[in-house]
């Protein structure tokens, strides 16, 4: 039967929102209202979207700026799917407690912290994934892309079974090396037996 949520109710957050919780397989959304702000409110802190318009004049900045920014930095670092088919992030960035977020960044002070509310940080998973040597790998028909960690590529017929391996292999070196737990970010649907 047809239901309305707000977005309160929706409980939207990073990378999450009550459709990968409570109401996960039980819903379809079927339609999405947005209201929009007249005026833009651009967010350019991500510090590779920083570093690409740095020397513009922020106040002058259009949405169609920062979008166009957005595009050519995804470009340059992320393969194209209809040329190198490929699942995307692959894994979120793990939340981690302040007292192990301490213990690593002793022991590996390049890794990247991000501060949270209630005293947690948020941390790089490409990075991670990177340290692990993992960037460029392949296993079988698929790999991880020499670009970016995150990005998990079917190079040449990989099958759903040799990329989960893969993506298995890569959380246990990173949950070997530094006791995070990383999560995966697509549905995985497997086929009934």
């Amino acid at each position: 039967e047809p239901v309305t949520l707000s977005g309160l109710e929706c409980d939207f957050g990073y990378r999450d929102s009550i459709f990968k919780r409570e109401l996960m397989d039980r819903v379809v959304i079927t339609a999405v209202d947005l209201r929009l702000e007249r005026t833009p409110a651009l967010n350019t802190d991500y510090p590779a979207l920083a570093a690409a318009l740095a020397g513009r004049n922020v106040a002058a900045l259009t949405p169609l700026d920062v979008f166009d920014a957005v595009v050519k930095l995804r470009r340059a670092r992320l393969p194209d799917p209809a040329v190198e088919p490929n699942v995307g992030s692959f894994f979120k960035n793990p939340f981690i407690e302040a007292d192990l977020a301490y213990t690593l960044v002793k022991r590996f002070p390049a890794m990247p912290l991000f501060p949270q509310a209630g005293g947690n940080f948020k941390t790089s998973a490409a990075w991670l994934i990177d340290f692990c040597g993992w960037k460029g790998q392949r296993r079988g028909g698929v790999g991880v892309h020499p670009g970016h960690a995150l990005v998990l590529v079917n190079y040449c017929g990989g099958s759903g079974v040799e990329l989960l391996s893969l993506a298995a292999e890569i959380a246990d070196s990173v949950a070997r090396t530094f006791a995070v737990s990383l999560e995966i970010e697509p549905r995985i649907y497997r086929r009934a037996a």
